[in-house]
């Protein structure tokens, strides 16, 4: 018999490609997870539309499951639109330990007329003294920022 505890550990195990110290449910893609019979159908959302680590993702998924000999049906859902508030607080923490400074705030929210801009914690020596180099990071969904202070370059994964 398979259950959704079994399916979620399974699923735990399968990692983002560009950011490997996250599971696809740290991520926040997986939208919905099905056990119809022996088969399991699971709905996914990409970070965003065409993001390059998706079929990577759909094969390791695939073969995460086929070594269970647990037949799979993956269907990809785009609306709504993936949001970094998906991801989970765990997901949140591997990532500053990885280096990358977590997405800050709610996705989809504009700054206000006399608002400044949220300050990006330096991931290595949490500084607020950094600065943001490029809008583009080591991926799309990256920004590449400094620290002013210890002078290391880091991304910062931007909220969507």
């Amino acid at each position: 018999m398979i259950t959704k505890e079994h399916i979620f550990e399974l699923l735990e195990t399968v990692l983002d490609p560009e950011v490997p110290v996250l599971s696809v449910v740290d991520l926040g893609i997986i939208r919905h997870v099905e056990i119809q019979d022996e088969l399991v159908k699971i709905q996914i959302t990409p970070t965003y539309t065409g993001c390059p680590a998706m079929k990577m993702i759909e094969m390791n998924l695939q073969a995460a499951f086929a070594v269970e000999n647990i037949p799979l049906s993956i269907e990809t859902i785009l609306s709504p639109a993936w949001t970094t508030d998906w991801m989970s607080e765990n997901g949140k923490l591997k990532l500053q330990k990885y280096g990358i400074a977590a997405p800050i705030g709610l996705a989809g929210r504009s700054l206000g007329l006399f608002e400044k801009e949220i300050q990006i914690a330096c991931p290595r020596c949490q500084s607020v003294h950094t600065e943001k180099i490029s809008e583009f990071g080591s991926t799309a969904c990256k920004a590449l920022y400094r620290c002013l202070d210890c002078k290391e370059p880091f991304d910062y994964f931007k909220c969507h």
